[in-house]
């Protein structure tokens, strides 16, 4: 019994081995397949050469162009940070103005009057190198509110003007070339609740006759 058992192990440890062979044979008869296609042709190697040189033509002709653009923007919005921070003069310039206006104590006085000609004087100059400079306000009363160049801050009953038509212009927006420098601060007008609620009863009414 003890040598059946021992032959039987024996024949299978061979058929084990067997197998084990058959498997490396076949990997290694794969593995040759592989390295065989892997083996391309001089015309394949220099069509091969040929991708890669183009491809590398490529990237660099776009990091090229990333270069020229980055450096045309340097230069021509090279001063916008400075220029944005600048407007704050103008404003300055701005309340300083109204608060010589509202003050009772010099109001309609000779001293009041050439204070306000030096401060417009200032602030005329300051726009004039700014426009030198392709700085340009914002266009903003009486214009449709436009939110790529206008904020609006408040509201306004004004039944004179179109819902949205800009009615006041509280802090003035500047464009550098193309670019918004900072955006206007506004006020818009709307209607009055009374004349929306008749303004809603004339429509319902309309949609009615026009169902009949």
């Amino acid at each position: 019994m003890e040598k059946e058992e021992s032959q039987n192990k024996k024949n299978q440890n061979l058929k084990d081995e067997n197998s084990e062979l058959s498997t490396d044979k076949q990997a290694s008869e794969e593995n040759k397949k592989k390295e065989e296609e892997e083996q391309l042709s001089p015309e394949d190697e220099i069509a091969n050469l040929k991708d890669k040189v183009a491809r590398t033509f490529a990237e660099m002709e776009n990091q090229r162009r990333r270069f020229e653009k980055e450096k045309d923007e340097a230069f021509e919005y090279g001063g916008f940070s400075f220029a944005r921070e600048t407007l704050n003069l103008l404003d300055n310039l701005e309340r300083s103005k109204q608060t010589l206006e509202s003050d009772e104590t010099i109001k309609d006085k000779d001293t009041l009057k050439k204070l306000i000609e030096h401060i417009d004087i200032i602030n005329k100059d300051m726009i004039s190198i700014f426009k030198k400079n392709n700085i340009e306000p914002i266009k903003a009363i009486n214009e449709k509110l436009d939110p790529n160049l206008h904020q609006a801050m408040m509201e306004v009953e004004d039944d004179t003007k179109d819902q949205g038509t800009i009615v006041q212009e509280i802090q003035k927006g500047f464009m550098m070339k193309d670019r918004l420098l900072r955006p206007s601060l506004v006020a818009v007008s709307k209607k009055k609740v009374e004349e929306k609620q008749n303004n809603q009863k004339d429509k319902e009414i309309e949609e009615k006759e026009a169902k009949n």
